[in-house]
């Protein structure tokens, strides 16, 4: 007797339930708190390195976390090569337990992933990854590096981050975890890059309330500024606790001047989002652009994404 189910039969309910037979469904992110579901607003951001989300995020993040939404910082790489003196295992340890503190400060979670630094491919197993991570979060929101950018491996972070934009509606593609019935807006975080075009800050998102705090989490991250990175040099941070004290406040004032520049690059847009009688006083924003992948939001629905505008 031939017991073959014939192929008009095999229902897209069917199929799937067929998948999951073979995949059973991942349920959770390693080492990650999973929130509950509540209503809140769930972000995700993919920084190529355990720096670039804080540095460019860190504000907006922790204004989300005030509210109690859910924030996971995703850096892709372990930053294993990113510091002058120090490489491989020891770095890379070295870094988590950085960004780990940066992240406490913050009020967030993060990952990073095991690719090393400078070497990360848009490869289909990191596309893989990426999407099995926004659909485990069950994203609203996906930030991300711009795809054009000076440093490889934030370039390519980007061209991952878009092409999970589609991906992650697909029931078939990782089939061990459940599509998401709603595309995430995708937003790239702000840079300086002009070619082949320059970016544009859709939104602006005021964060001097939460500034100190940003600049405390940046801070931690002594390998990577204090230190100088990859690009840094044992003259750059003395033994010395006084020359280390002076060093560490350079860094903070730099950081903070950073910032006041973005927000005076971004200063006639802020009039879209705040009262007239508070743009003149507002003196740190962090500034996103709509990818033109994924969800497409209008005005009302971005004030939803970014529930600051009051």
């Amino acid at each position: 007797m031939n017991t073959s189910i014939p192929s008009t039969l095999l229902t897209s309910s069917l199929l799937s339930a067929l998948v999951a037979l073979a995949h059973p469904v991942r349920a959770a992110i390693e080492g990650v708190t999973m929130p509950p579901d509540d209503g809140k607003l769930r972000v995700i951001c993919f920084g190529a390195h355990p720096d670039d989300c804080e540095i460019q995020a860190g504000g907006t993040a922790a204004r989300y976390a005030e509210k109690g939404h859910h924030v996971l910082f995703v850096s892709v790489t372990n930053g294993d090569i990113g510091h002058w003196r120090e490489a491989g295992g020891p770095l890379a340890l070295r870094r988590k337990n950085e960004v780990h503190q940066a992240h406490q400060l913050l009020g967030i979670q993060g990952v990073i992933l095991d690719n090393h630094d400078g070497e990360l491919l848009p490869t289909l197993e990191n596309r893989r990854t990426l999407v099995r991570l926004i659909r485990e979060w069950k994203a609203d929101i996906v930030l991300s590096h711009r795809p054009n950018d000076y440093h490889p491996d934030h370039r390519y972070t980007g061209v991952l981050v878009q092409d999970a934009a589609y991906m992650v509606t697909v029931p078939f593609f990782v089939p061990d975890v459940p599509p998401l019935q709603k595309n995430p807006v995708f937003f790239y975080c702000q840079d300086r890059f002009q070619k082949p075009n320059p970016f544009a800050s859709d939104v602006v998102v005021a964060v001097d309330s939460v500034m100190s705090k940003k600049l405390d989490a940046l801070g931690v991250m002594i390998s990577q500024f204090a230190e100088g990175g990859a690009n840094g040099s044992a003259d750059l941070y003395p033994a010395d606790a006084a020359g280390q004290a002076k060093r560490r406040e350079a860094v903070r004032e730099g950081f903070r001047k950073r910032q006041q520049g973005i927000t005076e690059q971004c200063r006639a847009k802020l009039g879209d989002w705040y009262p007239a009688e508070r743009v003149s006083s507002i003196q740190y924003v962090e500034a996103f652009e709509v990818c033109e992948y994924g969800n497409q939001p209008n005005k009302t629905e971005l004030k939803r994404l970014f529930p600051f505008f009051d």
